[in-house]
């Protein structure tokens, strides 16, 4: 299974703000620390505060920060609420299947436990599991550069 971007910068925004719990991000910020377009970052934070995750505020001193504490936010649930999980592959899709071998094949069941049990192990975590004193993460995600980098 692979993340789609979308899923993929969601995570790393909810990780920037978790990291940077006291204060207001803005969009630049974190598409530089994230390594994205900031352009992608809005369409992402838009969607994420649509499900509550973020709060935004608008204008000069603006920016976003986390509606929840980390250890409130759940990885799997964002996850689950983010991936098109219905159309994992051509069988899981109720229109459109022409997947010949449907009515007899067993793997779409076997896929359908793979991903319960991928969902289910992502549940098991929360933000605050993977940036609760990860000071890797947070030197990554560091608001100022590193001693001797070019600005």
């Amino acid at each position: 299974m692979r993340l789609t971007t979308r899923t993929n910068l969601a995570m790393r925004i909810l990780m920037f703000c978790g990291v940077h719990p006291d204060r207001i991000a803005t969009k630049g910020e974190i598409a530089r620390a994230c390594h994205a377009r900031e352009s992608h970052i809005a369409q992402v934070v838009n969607m994420l505060a649509q499900r509550g995750y973020l709060t935004t505020t608008r204008g000069r001193g603006g920016g976003i920060m986390l509606a929840s504490p980390p250890a409130a936010i759940n990885v799997g649930e964002i996850i689950r609420t983010i991936e098109p999980t219905s159309e994992f592959a051509e069988c899981f899709k109720s229109e459109g299947n022409t997947c010949p071998l449907t009515p007899a094949c067993r793997l779409k069941s076997a896929l359908s436990v793979a991903l319960g049990a991928f969902y289910g192990a992502l549940e098991g975590l929360t933000l605050e599991d993977l940036v609760g004193g990860n000071t890797g993460l947070a030197d990554l995600l560091s608001l100022t550069p590193p001693a001797g980098a070019a600005a």
